[in-house]
């Protein structure tokens, strides 16, 4: 069955690619469609079936050299579980919305056959990150990696005749080409110093690691924070964190379906997923967790202040990406794997469902995408006007304070906040989140009101003509709008509740939970403590429950051990059980944030809709700050690519124009001319000049004979 959802969609990719014109376009879509389908159908019989436990099922050997052994394996545990009902739902959903939304493309002639190309790199890209999620070790895992980069080139520069589309998938390839050279590096690290490529055998080398000095850059580091500090790097540029984002906005060139997509399900997806994977590595780097925490909240604020003022629909839902990833960050930074990977998961519903409304909003309006020209929408485009309130409600985080009752976002960004504020004390990173969580419901909200309300703004005849899509495109926005509304509440203790050493196959769980009835119902959230225990850690009556270590003692993993279950959290790690002990204005702040950002929009764009450019003008510089994104891309252009181009400029113009085509040009035109001539002065054409010659010629050789004596 495993093996069945992972090759599916590359036969479906396969049979589109190169088998269209004898099935016709028509009959691929159908095919790609169907097996994707087929692989989410599967993917949800093993989450809901597959136990906690470990399977490591077989495919084939790949690269084994010397004691480098490669062998391609599906590695299925919960983490992986997750991903795979996540990456195949969103992209079947995604396939049946494309048969309406690239019906009429009009980037393409009537004569041009272009969709089967599009499902055909659909279905590889999900195959590409299939392999990445189910891999079994890390070069398994990079060529699933690269694979997704390739995929997301080829989609987000899909409409091949748009010059900046091409230029957005170059730049995306080439960003994610600098984080995917310190991901490569970990690897080399990793295999340097623990002789294998394996989970198992890195997981179990993780305390010896970090005892561990390696010399990288003319400097002694710690090895286990080096390499997963290197890790980290391949995952902010995939993931699209601060210093390596610059890429994800650009990414919107590509049609709308891929943007669903690349932002929900895929690619961003992946570096959030590499550091929950390799949790027993980041558990004993804590400066590396240090630094992944930071940057994520960092990352979080930046993308949400970029997204308070663009105007282009698809941008602001890319920034609101950028940030939340930030947030799943910052949850694994701190060691809540589990909510990280909860936030991930309802992410992916919501954020999809927004994109595919953007798509709904911009195929009604004739492939419109500045919001200033919408208003007055939701009457015209009533199926997408609630889909996306719903998706609205989901990440601004509206729900009923300090109960488990609300939409998706509401419990899953909660539960990030509340770690954060843990595991930080309530420092940086958890004041960043609930400023970010202000910011991302006013633009959220600012999104719906200019789109759906007001009055009609723009082209009279584009409005005039709006239109509600067909149901092959709202039917995935219905699906999608379920996971937005029950899957927080569905799995909230599977996640970051009472379920969570059960759900995640944790070693000792079952024993943690019983050990926390027995003593008190207040620390019942105690025992959803992730780590690899096994007894309780007897550090007073209050935590004899949450500070359990495993049967080695408070130390953690054994030398040569590997941890048990999908994730692993330090037996030192009581964030967990201290994030349901925060105090109540903690877990009510990002509500109230919610609120204020609601009212906010509320007065501008509806209430006072004169406001916002009133603002705009008396704040014209920082207005203009975060309308150029906080002007990265130039500051890169400035430090990268300028001077870049000026050697590359120099090296062609006296490089190769002036020293080795002036040498070429000098030897062809000055040099052998001038020999040839004194050649052809000596070709006199008289028969004495000859001989006179040979013998000269052989005089010297008889002189050099006499005076060296023979000798060789």
């Amino acid at each position: 069955m495993e093996t069945i959802i992972l090759f599916a969609p590359l036969v479906g990719a396969i049979i589109a690619g190169f088998g269209w014109r004898y099935i016709g376009e028509t009959a691929a879509q159908y095919v790609t469609t169907g097996l994707l389908m087929l692989a989410a159908l599967l993917s949800w019989v093993v989450f809901l079936t597959h136990g906690a436990e470990t399977q490591h099922i077989h495919i084939l050997d790949f690269i084994q050299s010397g004691t480098l052994d490669t062998s391609w394996s599906i590695r299925l545990d919960r983490l992986t579980s997750v991903m795979l009902i996540v990456v195949t739902t969103v992209s079947a959903l995604v396939h049946l919305y494309s048969f309406g939304y690239m019906a009429h493309d009009e980037n393409f002639g009537k004569d041009q056959h272009y969709k089967a190309r599009f499902f055909a790199y659909l279905s590889f890209f999900t195959f590409a990150m299939l392999m990445l999620v189910t891999a079994d070790n890390l070069v398994q895992m990079f060529f699933g990696w690269e694979g997704v980069g390739v995929a997301s080139y080829l989609l987000i520069g899909f409409y091949w005749k748009k010059q900046s589309a091409g230029a957005a998938a170059i730049k995306a390839f080439v960003v994610n080409r600098v984080g995917d050279f310190g991901f490569a590096l970990g690897i080399f690290g990793l295999f340097m110093l623990t002789d294998s490529i394996d989970f198992d055998v890195i997981f179990a080398s993780a305390p010896e690691l970090a005892e561990t000095t390696i010399r990288f850059l003319w400097t002694d580091w710690n090895a286990a924070n080096l390499l997963a500090f290197l890790l980290f790097v391949g995952a902010m540029g995939k993931s699209a964190q601060l210093i390596l984002h610059t890429w994800l906005p650009d990414a919107m060139e590509g049609p709308t379906p891929v943007s669903a997509l690349i932002h929900a399900a895929t690619m961003v997806t992946a570096g959030v997923f590499l550091v929950c994977r390799m949790s027993p590595l980041m558990e004993y780097a804590p400066e590396a967790t240090a630094f992944i925490t930071f940057l994520g909240a960092t990352t979080a604020f930046f993308a949400a202040t970029v997204g308070l003022v663009q105007n282009d629909i698809k941008r602001v839902i890319a920034y609101s990406t950028c940030s939340q990833l930030g947030y799943m960050f910052v949850a694994a930074g701190v060691g809540v794997y589990s909510v990280a990977m909860f936030h991930l998961f309802t992410h992916a519903f919501f954020k999809a469902m927004l994109f595919l409304g953007a798509g709904s909003v911009i195929h009604g309006m004739h492939h419109e995408q500045d919001m200033r020209n919408y208003g007055g929408l939701r009457k015209k485009l009533p199926y997408t006007f609630w889909a996306m309130m719903l998706g609205t409600l989901a990440i601004t985080g509206v729900g009923i304070p300090l109960t488990h009752i609300g939409f998706a976002g509401f419990l899953s960004k909660d539960a990030v906040i509340e770690s954060a504020y843990a595991g930080t004390a309530g420092g940086y990173a958890f004041w960043m989140l609930v400023i970010a969580a202000l910011f991302t419901s006013f633009y959220s909200w600012r999104l719906i009101f200019l789109t759906f309300y007001g009055k009609a703004r723009g082209d009279k005849h584009t409005h005039d003509h709006a239109h509600e899509s067909p149901k092959v495109m709202l039917i995935p926005l219905g699906v999608l709008s379920l996971g937005a509304v029950f899957a927080g509440m569905i799995w909230y203790e599977s996640f970051f509740g009472h379920d969570v050493n059960k759900f995640f196959g944790i070693k000792g769980g079952d024993h943690h939970v019983e050990a926390s009835h027995e003593e008190s119902d207040d620390h019942a959230a105690a025992d959803t403590h992730a780590s690899a225990d096994e007894h309780a850690d007897d550090h007073g009556d209050d935590h004899a429950a949450d500070t359990a270590a495993d049967d080695h003692g408070a130390t953690g993993l054994a030398h040569g051990e590997a941890p048990q279950g999908a994730i692993f959290m330090h037996p030192d790690n009581h964030v967990l059980h201290d994030a349901h002990d925060v105090p109540k204005w903690v877990k009510v702040s990002p509500f109230i944030a919610m609120l204020l950002g609601f009212v906010t929009a509320l007065w501008f764009y509806i209430w006072n809709p004169e406001m916002p450019k009133r603002l705009a003008d008396n704040m014209r510089p920082l207005y203009l700050f975060l309308l150029n994104k906080w002007y990265f891309d130039e500051i890169y252009d400035f430090l990268f690519v300028r001077p870049a181009s000026a050697i590359g400029r120099f090296l062609w113009k006296r490089g190769d124009g002036n020293t080795i085509d002036g040498f070429l040009n000098g030897v062809a035109m000055g040099i052998v001319p001038f020999f040839t001539k004194l050649a052809g002065r000596a070709q006199s054409g008289y028969i004495f000049t000859y001989a006179f010659a040979m013998v000269i010629g052989i005089a010297v050789l008889i002189t050099w004979m006499t005076l060296s004596g023979g000798a060789h």
